[in-house]
């Protein structure tokens, strides 16, 4: 299994973002995962998302940032409100309450989630999540320089 290392020294890795050489076309795969605020309403906006860990590897966090995300949709309001985070693929779900939306002008614009990973098995489940999530939506792995 591919590992992806973060170097814990840095304050912010730009870690999983669009990548140009892949097809955003969303291919079903048997490493299937996704990202709802609304339960049983897929988020389609990839995130932009940024990784930091501590150097003992006992703690991390994961900021979410996720632009015009379709939850906001007037056509998808039907489905309920925001809720939290849930992340889901074919070992489980994990989620967060931490989800903050930023409005500009009274319109919501863009909505950041953090989650925060408190032991190494933890870390490793969300780096899982991670890399289906990445095949699932054509991205991939930025190391910060």
């Amino acid at each position: 299994m591919k590992s992806f290392a973060v170097l814990a020294s840095l304050p912010l890795a730009a870690a999983f973002a669009p990548n140009a050489a892949f097809s955003t076309t969303r291919v079903s795969t048997e490493l299937d995962a996704s990202i709802q605020f609304v339960r049983g309403l897929e988020e389609k906006v990839v995130p932009d998302v940024k990784l930091t860990r501590a150097k003992d590897g006992s703690s991390g966090v994961a900021t979410f940032n996720f632009k015009n995300p379709n939850c906001f949709d007037a056509s998808t309001a039907a489905m309920g409100e925001v809720t939290g985070m849930f992340l889901e693929d074919d070992e489980g779900e994990f989620s967060t309450t931490d989800v903050n939306a930023k409005f500009t002008n009274g319109k919501p614009q863009s909505i950041e989630a953090t989650l925060v990973m408190t032991s190494p098995a933890e870390w490793d489940r969300f780096m899982r999540f991670m890399e289906a999530y990445a095949e699932t939506n054509g991205l991939g792995f930025n190391s910060a320089k």
